[in-house]
């Protein structure tokens, strides 16, 4: 044993690594062999970012994963091999693997010398009898005062440590706090101790657990019923390092349409046509900006998919244009579950083909859902997610629906205790015959998958919406989410808030909550409430059952109206600043919600904050989710802050009790921002915005700020008409400069207005480009501009 290794126990069923006996240099791996059999295989992808592969008896599967992005560009990384008696060592220019001769043991190790990640007893095994296979099984020690964050969707506090969690995709209706699992299968986790941050992501997609120091308190561990130990080393140090590197990793989407990001009404459900005219109208008599109406599955007939109960809609395209004319987009929801009736073309046609998932002695899959007995397409097979995303052509284009929703799709079944397929149920996982116990996790991933290339493919060159309720790492490329079947309390409006923090740093930003609760009916107070969490989320809609009540901002009395109003009209102003942000998740994997520990990690006060968030690089919200609260605590991370509401400076790094009347929320603007506004819209391209205005928030400092402009619509941004402007502000007593570059050709708006806020001094001149020009009246400047200064 070595000195520095303690002993470890194995139960009597736990196989484990042994003596190392041989490694190899290979092309783009060093594969290990013990003196057992057992075989790793060890990939350097980046300087950061290496993957761990372990074969029992030399087997490894296929080499395939739903989760990658597969424009992933693995870097030509030039390592150091060395060895002694105790130690085989890979050095990278950032992190060092080191792998213990005896056991075969990892320790990820800097560049210093300093322990960010090391095994207990690392990697072992078990035969799986029931199944075949092998229980892969991972152990790591715990650093002292470790913290640990992500995992996606879990309703829990951000800080994971301490918990046990499971991975397997659940339609968990009216979940709560602590309820596990749920929804979404994301098997990625960041560590964190003496400012040393990283990432683990275990690609796996059989049912996983991961142990957080709950069962032994010194040891963290993550295992898999079936498949392989593959996972990947993520190092930081920083943890949005980390964060960025994973979702490049596993990939970003493709740019929503401006309006995507607008607010939007839904509720199960809008019928007949009369009645989404009936809100839609409304919405605008209360001048309550709004982009998108949704339609449930009652739009449907008899809940079969990709066709209309013409009763209640008579005539879908007539409807459509006219919403469309008043500025509203029509999003669907569409679920797996297809009808099993002989004289329904989708069935028919799925049938014919033999789409549909299948038990392994051969007999359909049949569960019930919305439409009563359905079958399932295999989402896995490549030739059904072509002819699944040529079903959309009815719908997108030749009704213009603008985008769509795909529930249930864990996948869920009713009346099965299980709630989803049956274990023998055989997919076909991309030409590699598999089970539903390594499918289940990616199907609904997979589905939204063939939604995203069925929207694209028939909306006319236009950017769509796509939303999910499930999916598995990866599922970001294709999708939005929202959170599921929530309910209307308080402690809902907190798990909102803790859950879309968690899917950011998952790399899913793209989300957000049914605002105001699914399930029963929020009083006029939570609703305002949660309507001021809401519009810092990426997605933005209130949902609810019909079967508890009306949602619509009305129906809480005109206070409510007017709160409303006042936060919607505030996200519209913001629209530049979530659109920038967005581009930056979209072109460098930033995560568009931010914990305060990912800003702020050197600050051991952060690590167990889950209030307060930042939404993008410049804005920090702290929502208010105590019934009645006329003040409430927030704890602000390092610089220097100003009140949104107020004007008041606070220094970070320091809890204040600030005042929470109920048309205010807690809202901080960094020093130094530049904070791009719109005029207010009651929808997206409503005007034609040629001036912008910029807020720009002294600091005695430095500080960068960006702007992203495309023409918010169409794919033209792929082949690089966009601009990216990168502000750099330098602020001293007595001045204030602003320095721009720009990246890109496209030109969208003309003039920047310049909106000085909290300057020490009072400016008696302003050059723009080193000529002077009055500052009298508003500050306009072309948007070209390279140098502002003021004195």
């Amino acid at each position: 044993m070595l000195k520095d290794q303690v002993q470890i126990e194995y139960t009597e069923k736990e196989l484990y690594p042994v003596q190392l006996k041989r490694w190899t240099k290979e092309d783009t791996y060093i594969e290990i062999e013990d003196e057992a059999g057992l075989h790793l295989r060890i990939y350097f992808y980046t300087d950061h970012i290496v993957r761990f592969r372990y074969g029992v008896d030399n087997l490894f599967e296929r080499d395939f994963s739903y989760a990658l992005n597969p424009k992933f560009e693995k870097q030509d990384i030039d390592t150091v091999i060395a060895e002694d008696n105790t130690y085989l060592t890979i050095t990278s220019k950032a992190i060092v693997c080191r792998v213990a001769k005896a056991n075969c043991a990892i320790a990820m190790i800097d560049l210093e010398g300093n322990i960010i990640n090391e095994d207990e007893k690392g990697f072992h095994w078990e035969k799986n009898v029931d199944h075949g296979g092998e229980i892969v099984q991972m152990t790591k020690k715990v650093q002292p005062s470790e913290a640990f964050y992500g995992l996606g969707d879990k309703p829990i506090d951000l800080n994971l440590k301490g918990g046990r969690f499971q991975n397997w995709g659940t339609d968990e209706y009216g979940y709560h706090k602590g309820t596990d699992p749920i929804y979404k299968s994301i098997p990625i986790y960041y560590g964190l101790h003496h400012d040393m941050g990283y990432a683990i992501f275990f690609d796996n997609t059989y049912k996983s657990y991961f142990d957080f120091a709950k069962e032994r308190s010194n040891v963290m561990s993550f295992w898999a019923q079936g498949g392989e130990m593959n996972y990947y080393f993520i190092a930081g140090p920083h943890l949005m390092d980390a964060c960025q590197r994973y979702t490049q990793l596993t990939g970003t989407p493709e740019l929503p349409p401006m309006w995507a990001l607008g607010y939007q009404q839904c509720k199960w459900s809008y019928f007949p046509e009369s009645n989404v005219k009936e809100v839609t109208s409304k919405m605008r008599e209360l001048c309550i900006p709004c982009d998108a109406i949704y339609l449930d599955i009652d739009y449907m007939d008899g809940f079969r998919c990709f066709t209309w109960d013409k009763e209640k809609f008579p005539d879908p395209k007539r409807m459509v244009d006219e919403l469309a004319a008043d500025g509203w987009k029509t999003m669907v929801i569409i679920d797996p579950g297809i009808k099993k009736d002989k004289d329904y073309w989708v069935f028919k046609e799925g049938l014919e083909k033999g789409y549909f998932c299948r038990h392994v002695d051969g007999p359909y899959v049949e569960g019930k859902v919305w439409p009563g007995d359905c079958y399932f397409p295999d989402f896995t097979r490549p030739e059904v997610r072509d002819w699944w995303a040529g079903l959309y052509k009815g719908l997108i284009e030749e009704t213009g629906i603008a985008g769509v929703w795909n529930d249930m799709n864990e996948p869920a079944l009713f009346e099965v205790e299980t709630k989803t397929f049956p274990l023998n149920v055989v997919h076909d996982y991309d030409g590699d015959m598999t089970s539903h116990r390594k499918a289940h996790n990616i199907y609904g991933m997979q589905m939204a998958r063939a939604t995203a290339k069925g929207v694209r493919d028939h909306a006319g060159g236009k950017r769509s919406l796509i939303i999910t309720r499930s999916g598995y790492s990866g599922m970001q490329r294709f999708s939005s989410v929202w959170t599921g079947d929530n309910i209307a309390t308080w402690e809902h409006l907190w798990i909102a808030d803790v859950q879309a923090q968690r899917l950011a740093i998952s790399g899913v930003s793209f989300c957000g909550s049914d605002i105001g609760g699914f399930i029963e009916q929020p009083d006029a107070e939570l609703m305002m409430r949660w309507i001021q969490l809401g519009i810092f989320h990426p997605f933005c809609r209130v949902h609810s059952s019909g079967d508890h009540g009306d949602q619509e901002p009305w129906s809480f009395g005109e206070q409510c109206v007017e709160v409303f109003r006042k936060f919607v009209e505030l996200r519209y102003t913001l629209l530049p600043y979530l659109y920038t942000t967005f581009w930056q998740y979209h072109q460098y994997g930033i995560p568009m919600l931010r914990p305060i520990v990912f800003y702020d990690q050197e600050d051991d006060d952060t690590m167990d904050r889950d209030h307060e968030f930042l939404c993008g690089d410049h804005i920090l919200v702290c929502p208010v989710d105590k019934p009645g609260a006329k003040s409430r605590k927030v704890y602000l991370p390092k610089g220097e802050w100003y009140q949104f509401w107020t004007g008041k400076s606070y220094l970070g790094r320091k809890e204040y009790t600030v005042e929470t009347p109920i048309d205010e929320l807690p809202i901080f603007v960094k020093a130094g921002a530049i904070i791009p506004r719109y005029p207010v819209q009651q929808y997206v391209g409503e005007m034609s915005i040629t001036e912008l205005t910029l807020d720009v928030y002294f600091k005695e400092g430095v500080e960068k700020s960006t702007l992203y402009e495309d023409d918010q619509d169409t794919y033209s941004y792929e082949t690089g008409e966009w601009v990216e402007r990168q502000f750099t502000l330098v602020g001293t007593s007595e001045s204030l400069i602003i320095n721009q570059t720009a990246v890109g050709e496209y030109t969208g708006v003309k003039t920047f207005i310049l909106n000085l806020k909290h300057l020490p001094f009072t400016p008696e001149y302003l050059k723009i480009d080193g000529e002077v020009v009055s500052v009298d009246g508003e500050i306009r400047v072309p948007v070209g501009f390279s140098k502002v200064e003021l004195s």
